[in-house]
């Protein structure tokens, strides 16, 4: 099947959940209010395009391509960007339901994560060097091996951080959010 070429498109009240979005490469697209809800995007290529209002949970990324890619007011729970092409990946979030996606191993530098539900969200091994969470749901979320370094999640909550199997060199966290990085200790803070 042939893939196809789009450029500077706008997609408004799409649905693909049921048929997929036609295989290729989107530059500077806009798709708002569709839904991709258990849709195949894999190979595919975003570059420059903005999603906004649009269901994404469970979707397919195996080897799609997001490069400057920014989603707002989306909903993606379960999604694995894990299975992105990692070549220039770069992606932002605001106002994001992330809840149970995984970043598993992703180089995420300086990466913009505002007012997200990042609840149960799996950072294992990934490198979040720069990034800021902004005012986000941490509850549950999986950091093992992180590299955080670097990154500001001062108005973040409900995170907890283990600093001895982290990277968390010259990060931000707020007074209140330092509890969650001292729980492992079984220590009372009053």
């Amino acid at each position: 099947m042939p893939k196809v070429y789009i450029e500077d498109q706008v997609f408004e009240k799409k649905d693909y959940s049921k048929e997929n979005l036609p295989k290729g490469e989107y530059e500077n697209c806009r798709f708002v209010n569709c839904s991709f809800a258990n849709s195949d995007l894999s190979e595919d290529l975003f570059l420059e395009c903005e999603f906004e209002q649009c269901d994404l949970s469970l979707a397919k990324l195996n080897y799609t391509a997001l490069r400057d890619v920014v989603f707002k007011s989306c909903k993606m729970v379960g999604v694995g960007f894990q299975d992105c092409n990692q070549l220039l990946l770069s992606v932002q979030f605001e106002d994001c339901q992330l809840k149970l996606a995984s970043f598993y191993k992703l180089k995420l530098k300086a990466t913009q994560f505002v007012n997200c539900n990042l609840q149960e969200v799996d950072f294992t091994e990934a490198d979040l060097r720069g990034s800021t969470m902004d005012n986000c749901d941490l509850s549950r979320a999986v950091f093992e091996y992180t590299n955080i370094e670097k990154s500001d999640l001062r108005s973040s909550f409900n995170y907890l951080i283990n600093p001895e199997v982290n990277k968390i060199k010259k990060a931000k966290f707020s007074l209140h959010g330092v509890a969650g990085l001292l729980t492992q200790f079984d220590i009372e803070i009053e």
